[in-house]
């Protein structure tokens, strides 16, 4: 049995520090419906606001292991997750602008295989105050709708290249 798509944030979440909330418990419930059963899994799929941190840091902690999910390999964790941002904006279930924006706050000199997210982050931030693109190939003189096609067959490029060759799930 493998674990759901969101699993990846999960993973990545823990791993960055991130703020355990909501998307943690909505997690715990989706993982039960899919038939995994762990007694911590249980207490996390019941907890609710206001979230005591250094708990739900160690409830956490206990899940993760009962259910054999590991985050120590940081290049793992962040590609997969990536790939899971892509895979969520290709089906139109994020915007392809909040996909970049998390992937660019991602990015770090440890990440460089990220960096053309950051340079199409910025073409994309910047043609909303403009009709021409400055640092990705191609972009000049190109309108919102070319630089959007073209960031899609970016993001469908980098899935093939590096999300179908192994499972996206963890």
């Amino acid at each position: 049995m493998k674990p759901i798509a969101s699993t990846a944030k999960i993973l990545a979440d823990k791993m960055l520090n991130q703020y355990i909330d909501k998307t943690w418990v909505d997690w715990a419930v989706e993982m039960l419906v899919e038939g995994f059963d762990t007694e911590h899994l249980v207490i996390l799929a019941g907890e609710s606001p206001p979230y005591n941190q250094f708990y739900l840091d160690s409830l956490t902690n206990k899940v993760l292991s009962e259910l054999n999910l590991d985050y120590s390999n940081e290049h793992k964790i962040i590609k997969k997750y990536v790939c899971y941002l892509i895979d969520k904006a290709l089906k139109s279930e994020m915007k392809i602008s909040e996909v970049l924006e998390i992937i660019d706050d991602l990015y770090n000199s440890n990440r460089e295989y990220l960096f053309n997210f950051v340079l199409l982050s910025s073409d994309a931030e910047f043609l909303t105050y403009s009709d021409k693109g400055f640092s990705w190939d191609g972009t000049i003189e190109n309108n919102i709708d070319e630089i959007t096609i073209m960031i899609i067959d970016y993001f469908a490029d980098w899935k093939s290249e590096n999300c179908e060759k192994e499972t996206v799930i963890i």
